[in-house]
Order: structure tokens, then C-alpha cells, then sequence
């Protein structure tokens, strides 16, 4: 009876079961690059065409763009005018193509709009990334601990071939993003509570550091299983002002944080400071796990790959990471309507639930990643009753000087039941944009020991 009651479910949203099974063989890896992409995407489009073919290559940008450069006036589809928008009123007809979370935001809240544009299959990654994805397909595997990452060839989508939902979150903890990225000035916001005018307006700077992303092929024990180095300085409000964090994640152990708290001077160890554990200074709105959609261990949740379905979704939105922006977060009641670039996409749907004896304050967790790229697009989480409680966005968008497409620019969380929500990596209203590396080029903050008690102690001034 659960069985039969499954394949309904599935069949509701469009999606298939997939089975947890052995690495891939011989056969399914050489569909790679030929009826598949080479990370595993469908390469064909969808029988009515409004998902077109994978175009094979990252798009390029028109002549005469480089970093600091407004990146939409470069890209070659600019001018588009939307296909439909999705509102309260239509949005029942769209439903199989929306998420729970979207379908919620278009219901309660009042002139809420998604513009839809013309799909762009144009992300694809570098070719020594693909030449590694091939190769490590059939080597990738999780550890015996059911969640870590071992035996992978970096930089990759360690999993094209997922077998489990494990697997996709991987592909997006470990997506190719150069040696490291930087924002040199941005902000994360939380909108006032409800029948207030204040919220919270915080600047800061940031680097992440990947240290098996150069150029090359490198297996995660010869980078002593470090997934990424993380600085995170706050600029504003005062209250804040010259606090800072490093952060070392591991591909197959607990995260190691250091913490710098200028009233007391000094730099304290704060092993919690992860999963639901909130951020400082968001007033208890914004969990660490929520970083990009999900940050940290996978560890905690039993993964479940549900299968793919067609979905609209935040696509070449460069509106998200355009200074020039209006600032967005605080004076609206939602991130504005012609902020967000929707367009239809096939994405992998995968649910993750606490596990057995293991407390987490949204024990439910549903996540959909692009199939071109493996980056996040959208999440929701469930409170402990099963209530669906925040819905969550990111856009996906190229970065030419990576050759890559990636989330990381504007990204929301909206709080359904209090009406609240966050940015973050939210350039708009007057940052800088955001850089990424190819190379260390010599940055002191691309080097793992930036990322230490030591270092953090010697910047820290206050």
C-alpha cells in the first residue's frame, strides 16, 4: 500500500523513484558527453520545446566585458520581454511546474510575481572539470559512514550519475567555483517584524577558499579532505562592526571555527557554531546550514533522491548581482518582481529527513538542483509538525571569468509563517560585485592557512 501511495505521489509532481544502487558501470559512463552531458543532464530537450537542447558550452559574454563590468548589458539574449507571469490569480494552472515553497509565496503574498523569460541551456564547466567528472564517475563513493566524500578526482560533479540523494548534495558542495571567490562589500538583511519599520542592514566582507579547485585533478586526501576555507568579517552595524569568523569544512568530519569578538578581544573556538545553530547578529532568522541553500555536513539527514521534474526557476537572472540594483530587503515585503528572472528548467528533487535521534529545527527538507549544473535553485523546510515553513531561492547565472555558471549571487530565505525573510550575498543598492578566481594569483586569502586561529588574530583589529 506505501508503494502504490508513493508512485502517486511521484506521479503528481512528474518525477520517477530511483533506487539506491552500486557505483555506475562502464555502459552508463559512457553515455557521458553523448546522450548525456557530461555532467549527467539530459542533453535533449522536452517534447513540447519549451525546454530547448543543453547548448554545450558556458556562455560567453559579448565583447568588451571584464570584471566590475555591468554583466547583463554583456550577455547576448539581453532586451527579453517574459513569456508569462505566474500570479495568484493563474497560478493553479502552472502548479506542476512550481514548487510547493513558490506556489505558497505566490498565494500569500500580495503582488507577488514570477516573470517568465525564454529557457538558455548555456551552463556547462571548464573542460578539465568534465575530463574529471568522466573519470571519477565510477570511483566517486560515500564513506562508510554514510555521508562522506571519498576516492573523487577534483575538481568534478563527483556523482553525474547519482544512485542517491547523498550523492546530489556532493555534486552541489563540491561545485566548481575557481580556487576561491570574494565579496568585497556586501550585505545580508532581515525584514522588520511585522508592524515595524526596522530591520536589520548588515555589511561585510567575505572569501572562500577551495583548495582543490586549480587546474589539474586532485583526490580529496591529497587536500586533507578540506572542502573550503570561509572568512567572514562584518562592516555594519557598529554593534557588529570588526567581529569575524574562519571556517575550515571537511569532506569527512566536523567543521573547525574560530571567532573573533571584539568586546572581549580575543578569539574563541566554537565547535556548535553549524547545521541550525543561528548566525550572529540575524536575531535567530538565519541558520547556519542555510548558507547558499545549504552549507556544511550532510551528516544529519537521511537523503532521499526522488527523481526529476520541470520546473520554473531563477535562470540567467544577472539582475541579482548588478550593484546598480535598486537595494533590496528591507522595504519590501519580498525581493522585487523584476529582480527575479524565472525560466523552465528540468531539476532533481531530493528530500532529506533527520535522522533517528539526531534534533534539528526543520527535521524536514526538500532541495532542487538545476541538472545542467548540479547549483541549488530553490529549497523548503518543514517545521516538526510538517508544516511548510520557509521557502527558499538562489540564481543561477554565468561567471565568465570561471567559465561556469553559479548561484552565488542574491539569495532569499522567506519565513512563511512569520512573514519575515533574508538576503544574503546581496550586492544591490551600491556593493561590489563579486569576484571569483580561476587562480590564487598570489591572494594571501586563497591559501588554507588564512583560514586559522593565528591568522584570524593577527587581522583582527579591534
Amino acid at each position: 500500500m506505501k508503494r502504490i501511495f508513493l508512485s502517486m505521489v511521484l506521479a503528481a509532481f512528474g518525477m520517477t523513484a530511483l533506487a539506491v544502487s552500486a557505483a555506475p558501470g562502464a555502459a552508463d559512463v559512457d553515455k557521458l558527453g553523448k546522450e548525456l552531458t557530461p555532467v549527467g543532464a539530459e542533453k535533449a530537450g522536452n517534447k513540447d520545446g519549451s525546454i530547448p537542447a543543453w547548448g554545450g558550452a558556458t556562455d560567453k559574454p559579448q565583447d568588451g566585458w571584464s570584471w566590475g563590468k555591468t554583466r547583463g548589458d554583456f550577455w547576448k539574449h539581453k532586451g527579453e520581454k517574459p513569456i508569462a507571469v505566474i500570479e495568484a490569480g493563474n497560478a493553479d494552472k502552472y502548479a506542476d511546474k512550481l514548487s510547493p515553497g513558490q506556489l505558497a509565496m505566490l498565494k500569500q503574498l500580495n503582488g507577488y510575481k514570477m516573470n517568465v523569460f525564454p529557457t538558455h541551456r548555456d551552463c556547462s564547466y571548464p573542460d578539465f572539470v568534465l575530463s574529471n567528472t568522466k573519470t571519477g564517475a565510477s570511483k566517486s563513493k560515500i564513506g562508510s559512514d554514510g555521508w562522506s566524500l571519498e576516492d573523487a578526482v577534483l575538481p568534478s560533479i563527483p556523482f553525474p550519475l547519482p544512485k542517491a540523494g547523498v550523492d546530489a548534495i556532493w555534486n552541489y558542495l563540491m561545485r566548481y567555483q575557481g580556487v576561491g571567490v570574494e565579496w568585497p562589500d556586501a550585505k545580508a538583511t532581515v525584514s522588520p517584524r511585522p508592524g515595524t519599520t526596522g530591520g536589520i542592514v548588515t555589511r561585510y566582507e567575505q572569501a572562500v577558499f577551495f583548495p582543490w579547485g586549480k587546474k589539474g585533478s586532485v583526490s580529496p586526501a591529497q587536500v586533507d579532505h578540506v572542502q573550503q576555507g570561509f572568512f567572514y568579517s562584518f562592516r555594519e552595524p557598529a554593534a557588529l562592526a570588526g567581529q569575524a569568523l574562519v571556517q575550515v569544512q571537511f569532506m569527512n568530519k566536523d567543521s573547525e571555527t574560530f571567532y573573533y569578538f571584539t568586546g572581549q578581544r580575543r578569539v574563541r573556538r566554537m565547535p556548535n557554531y553549524s547545521y541550525d545553530t543561528p548566525i550572529i547578529g540575524f536575531e535567530n532568522q538565519f541558520p547556519n546550514d542555510a548558507i547558499l541553500l545549504f552549507y556544511g555536513n550532510p551528516d544529519r539527514f537521511d537523503w532521499n533522491l526522488v527523481g526529476k521534474k520541470e520546473m520554473y526557476i531563477q535562470y540567467n537572472n544577472f539582475a541579482a548581482v548588478d550593484p546598480k540594483q535598486k537595494a533590496q530587503g528591507i522595504d519590501q515585503p519580498f525581493i522585487d518582481n523584476d529582480v527575479r528572472r524565472y525560466e523552465l528548467h528540468r531539476v532533481w528533487v531530493v528530500e532529506a529527513n533527520v535522522k533517528a535521534g539526531v534534533r534539528h529545527s526543520s527535521p524536514k527538507k526538500v532541495f532542487y538542483f538545476d541538472e545542467d549544473t548540479w547549483l541549488l535553485v530553490a529549497s523548503e523546510d518543514y517545521d516538526s509538525k510538517g508544516k511548510l515553513w520557509r521557502h527558499k531561492e538562489a540564481a543561477v547565472w554565468p561567471a565568465w571569468e570561471i567559465g561556469a555558471c553559479t548561484n552565488t549571487g542574491l539569495y532569499f530565505l522567506h519565513d512563511l509563517v512569520n512573514g519575515r525573510y533574508i538576503t544574503d550575498s546581496n550586492v544591490l543598492g551600491g556593493g561590489k560585485e563579486i569576484r571569483f578566481y580561476p587562480e590564487a594569483e598570489g591572494n594571501p586569502r586563497l591559501k588554507l592557512d588564512f583560514f586559522t586561529a593565528e591568522s584570524l588574530r593577527a587581522i583582527s583589529d579591534r
